[in-house]
């Protein structure tokens, strides 16, 4: 077999796995709630061994920071998708577009929601990592405010 597609077979199941633990890990938190999560649990749930999870996540809290980053991201892209939804002069209705799309995106998914703005996990310190998902959010209202006062 030639060395890049099995690089690439490789990758593609690497991804394939890890998004699976990621779906498991997810609905774990929805169930369960986050300081709850358990690597061994989300590996028997995925038909791994616990071990064999460490190769993807090397602790629960690397775990979480990928649900966190993920979650972040998925709410910026709503308030993005909001205010792209509104006319590019209209400072408040693009607030309200990106506010409106962020209730509904925190509405369909409650405890991911939760997991970001709620009561934080006991023990789990957010490394940096999430800080540039985090501002995305932030980012959209500035640069609608920012508009609005060039405009």
């Amino acid at each position: 077999m030639d060395p890049a597609a099995l690089r690439s077979a490789r990758a593609r199941a690497r991804s394939e796995i890890t998004d699976a633990i990621v779906t498991v890990a997810r609905r774990h938190v929805a169930e369960q709630g986050a300081p709850t999560l358990s690597l061994r649990a989300v590996a028997r749930e995925v038909g791994m061994v616990s071990s064999a999870i460490y190769r993807y996540f090397p602790s629960r809290d690397d775990l979480l920071t990928r649900l966190i980053v993920d979650t972040y991201s998925a709410i910026a892209a709503a308030a993005e998708a909001g205010d792209a939804s509104a006319a590019r002069d209209d400072t408040g209705g693009r607030l309200v577009a990106m506010a409106n799309a962020i209730r509904r995106w925190a509405i369909a998914h409650p405890h991911e929601w939760a997991l970001v703005y709620g009561t934080p996990v006991p023990g789990y310190a957010a490394p940096h990592d999430t800080v540039d998902s985090a501002a995305r959010v932030s980012m959209v209202m500035l640069g609608i405010l920012r508009d609005g006062v060039a405009g």
